[in-house]
């Protein structure tokens, strides 16, 4: 192929440059001007997204980082249902801590008081233990359960069943103290005598309802596993 030289002459293009014929991409990808190659990985369909995830992070892209084969040029990220899974959790994460606090809120706007909520939220902490402890009784006996969107959200959904028990009995205590003029604390031993049994049954029926979405194999019961537990 002859090509112009600066002087006007014709010159062959094999006597300035070298041609061999190689395999290329044939189009090539940029994201943020950087040149990007996606690896696409479709997981297991009995496993959980979260640990698909955990198990790319530690097994492959980890010891590649360790080996110096990632890092100054060569960059790599998990993107795609990945990356907004990520991005729906940090979100999570932000919802629980704003249902902590509307949720105070409005029970002190209920009870006009910003000291008997403080007595009812204090019931969340323990619930959420017990939310951690069903999470490892199923992994021990079950299966591996991740900490993972949905299981997040059983935690956003037990913070406004778990209030109610304790709104029941703080009630009744109220209602015994100013009625009756009972002391603090013979006012709560008769609420929790009288309603006992009321929480007892809501308890139960919850406990119950979410038994199946634990204990029933089939499609997509790994998906509600987690939120049951909890």
């Amino acid at each position: 192929m002859p090509i112009a030289a600066p002087n006007g002459q014709l010159v062959t293009l094999g006597s300035v440059a070298e041609i061999s014929v190689v395999s290329g991409p044939t189009t090539i990808n940029h994201r943020e001007r950087e040149r990007t190659i996606t690896i696409q990985v479709t997981p297991d369909e009995h496993m959980p997204l979260e640990q698909a995830m955990n198990l790319i992070e530690t097994e492959v892209l980890q010891p590649m980082k360790d080996g110096g084969r990632l890092g100054g040029l060569y960059q790599a990220g998990l993107s795609g249902s990945a990356d907004k899974l990520s991005q729906t959790s940090q979100a999570l994460r932000l919802n629980l801590l704003l249902a902590l606090v509307l949720t105070y809120l409005l029970l002190a706007a209920l009870f006009e008081s910003f000291l008997y909520p403080l007595v009812i939220m204090f019931s969340v902490p323990l619930a959420a233990l017990g939310g951690f402890l069903g999470l490892a009784a199923v992994n021990l006996f079950i299966g591996y359960q991740a900490l993972d969107v949905l299981t997040m959200l059983g935690f956003i959904i037990l913070i406004g069943t778990v209030v109610n028990n304790a709104i029941l009995i703080v009630h009744q205590s109220l209602n015994h103290m100013k009625d009756e003029g009972m002391d603090p604390r013979h006012a709560i031993r008769e609420s929790v005598r009288t309603r006992i049994r009321p929480i007892f049954m809501s308890v139960s029926t919850s406990v119950f309802g979410m038994l199946p979405l634990i204990l029933f194999p089939g499609a997509g019961s790994e998906l509600y596993r987690g939120l049951g537990a909890v």
